[in-house]
C-alpha cells in the first residue's frame, strides 16, 4: 500500500523547522539538476551540473541528519525527505521551477548561487556549532558553484544573439523569485533572535551589487523590480513541487521496506 506518513511543520520545535528549511531547498534544487543528468549541452558541462546536484543532495543529508537527531523517535534522514507531503517542504519557491532550457537552469543557478554564497558565509558564525560547521563545508562547494554559473551567465549573455536573447528571457521570468531571498519566514526571524541564522534583509544589498555586476559583464539588462510575495519558504507551493515530489518519492512510498 502506498505509505503516509505525518511530519507536520507546526509539531516541531523552532530550531528543527529552521534546520528543515534548508535542507529543503538543498534537496528540491539538487533533484532539479539531477534531471539534467544524460541531458547536457556536451559531456562536461552535463558532469559539472551532476556534480553540483550531488553536491546539494549531500548538504539537503547533513541538514536532514541533524534535523531527524532534534526530533528523535526514530527519525531519518530519508523519512524526511521522502515521506513529508509538498505542504511540509519549506523550499524558495525558484528551487522547485521546471529546468526549462540550459539558460533558464543556469540563470536560476545564478541567481541562487550568489545569494547561498553570501548566506552560508553568515551561516558559519552562527550560535549554532552544528550548523556552522555544516556551512563552512559547504561553502567550499559553493564557490565552485558560483564560479560555475556566473562564466555561464556571461558566456550565454555576451555570446551569439541567440543566446543573448534566451537568457535575457530567463533573466526577465526568473528575477521575480529572488525577492524571497530577502523575505524572512518564521523561521528565518526566528533564527535572527538567536542568532543561529542571519539577518535576510541585510544580505540583499551585496546580492544587488553582485549580480549588477555580473548581469553588465553578461551584456544584459536587469529587469525592473517585481515586489511579487512567494511563500515557498512557508509552504505554499504550486504544481512543479508536487510533480517533483511524486516522482521523487514514489519508490519509497510504495515499497516502505525496500533496501537496496
Amino acid at each position: 500500500p502506498f505509505m503516509t506518513f505525518q511530519m507536520k511543520w507546526d509539531t516541531c520545535d523552532d530550531l528543527t523547522n529552521y534546520v528543515l528549511q534548508l535542507g529543503d531547498d538543498a534537496l528540491v534544487l539538487g533533484h532539479r539538476l539531477s534531471e539534467w543528468c544524460g541531458h547536457g549541452p556536451i559531456l562536461e558541462q552535463d558532469i559539472a551540473l551532476s556534480n553540483i546536484s550531488l553536491d546539494l543532495i549531500g548538504l539537503a543529508r547533513q541538514y536532514y541528519q541533524y534535523a531527524a537527531e532534534l526530533i528523535g523517535d526514530d527519525m531519518t534522514e530519508d523519512h524526511i525527505a521522502y515521506l513529508r507531503d509538498v505542504g511540509d517542504f519549506h523550499n524558495h519557491s525558484m528551487m522547485e521551477q521546471p529546468n526549462g532550457h540550459w539558460g533558464d537552469t543556469l540563470v536560476r543557478q545564478c541567481l541562487y548561487d550568489v545569494f547561498h554564497q553570501d548566506y552560508l558565509t553568515a551561516l558559519t558564525r552562527s550560535s549554532d556549532q552544528r550548523l556552522a560547521a555544516i556551512a563552512v563545508k559547504a561553502l567550499k562547494e559553493v564557490n565552485y558553484h558560483v564560479q560555475f554559473s556566473s562564466e555561464w551567465l556571461i558566456r550565454l549573455g555576451d555570446g551569439t544573439q541567440e543566446s543573448h536573447d534566451k537568457v535575457q528571457n530567463s533573466l526577465q521570468d526568473l528575477m521575480t523569485y529572488s525577492s524571497e531571498f530577502f523575505q524572512a519566514s518564521k523561521a528565518d526571524a526566528w533564527a535572527l533572535t538567536q542568532g543561529v541564522g542571519p539577518d535576510v534583509a541585510a544580505l540583499k544589498p551585496r546580492w544587488d551589487s553582485r549580480m549588477d555586476t555580473l548581469i553588465s559583464q553578461a551584456t544584459l539588462n536587469r529587469p525592473a523590480a517585481d515586489a511579487a510575495i512567494w511563500q515557498g519558504k512557508e509552504g505554499s507551493h504550486g504544481e512543479f513541487l508536487a510533480l517533483l515530489l511524486s516522482e521523487m518519492q514514489s519508490l519509497p512510498r510504495s515499497y516502505p521496506d525496500a533496501t537496496w
